[in-house]
């Protein structure tokens, strides 16, 4: 079984406060810090440079990077020269990306379709630069030929930094898709404010996922599944958290979107609380309750 583990997303601060917190969550026992990538912004992987700098066990990684806006030449050779800055710390969490004016202001949108196709394009890309050349790839969208100018350094994680892909359920292309990689940040296709995602709906993913990975001749060990929220500090965050384990999740990604000027304090006070630490059943105490 693969061991739980609790990251935590940063929702707005400079890349020096970033750094400190995650100088802050690596003492208090959290095992990855995340920010998010803006098509125009704050630039996620100098902000992440900055704490791979002032931190040694911590990983670091992006919640997340839309995939289908940026070159994936470009992401590969800055998450291959990050790993190996940081000695093999990072994780990638790449989708097709929300459409919001941040984005819209500079691209227009191409539709779902393209932005699947460019999706699937870039993570082919990105998993062979990572492994080295030559590689040639040709697609609909990309194409890439063999070269051995300047490359990057070569990631120390291998064959590639691993990569979470959003996975909508029951959607086949979206599952097929997130099977394929090193790990799933689940939805489902009819999800609201109304109909959130819950626990329920992690199983039949997870569920549905191992189906995949079996036909396909992939095992399901060291296959991450994340499940993001809000937990207090404390017994009832964790037995919040432990439904989530219950039902799948290996990686729990502490996810408090809210910003504004409380910002940074509000996430230092919940990191320093240290990470939930849910009681998971074992096989023999499932077995024993039924």
């Amino acid at each position: 079984m693969t061991a739980f583990r609790a990251g935590v997303v940063i929702s707005l601060a400079t890349p020096r406060e970033f750094a400190d917190l995650a100088v802050a969550a690596e003492e208090a026992g959290w095992d990855a810090i995340f920010t998010w990538e803006a098509v125009w912004g704050q630039d996620a992987w100098v902000t992440l440079t900055a704490a791979a700098m002032q931190t040694s066990r911590i990983r670091l990684g992006t919640m997340l990077t839309p995939l289908p806006r940026i070159r994936p030449w470009d992401l590969a050779g800055r998450v291959a020269t990050l790993d190996h800055l940081s000695g093999g710390r990072v994780q990638l969490a790449v989708g097709l990306g929300a459409l919001h004016p941040g984005w819209l202001a500079f691209e227009r949108d191409e539709g779902r379709t393209v932005r699947a196709e460019k999706l699937d394009e870039g993570l082919a890309i990105y998993d062979g630069l990572m492994r080295g050349q030559p590689f040639s790839y040709e697609g609909t969208h990309y194409s890439v030929e063999p070269t051995e100018f300047f490359p990057p350094p070569a990631p120390v994680q291998q064959p590639r930094v691993p990569v979470w892909v959003v996975g909508a359920y029951p959607a086949p292309r979206s599952m097929a898709r997130a099977a394929r990689w090193d790990g799933v940040i689940p939805t489902k296709l009819d999800r609201t404010d109304d109909n959130p995602f819950g626990p329920v709906d992690l199983s039949r993913t997870v569920a549905a996922l191992k189906g995949i990975r079996e036909r396909d001749g992939l095992t399901w060990e060291g296959y991450d599944v994340i499940a993001e929220g809000v937990s207090e500090p404390g017994a009832t965050g964790d037995a919040t958290v432990a439904e989530w384990v219950d039902a799948g999740a290996t990686f729990w990604v502490e996810s408090d979107w809210s910003m504004g000027d409380d910002a940074v304090e509000r996430h230092r006070r919940r990191i320093e609380a240290g990470p939930p630490r849910p009681a998971v059943k074992s096989p023999l105490t499932a077995v024993e309750s039924r």
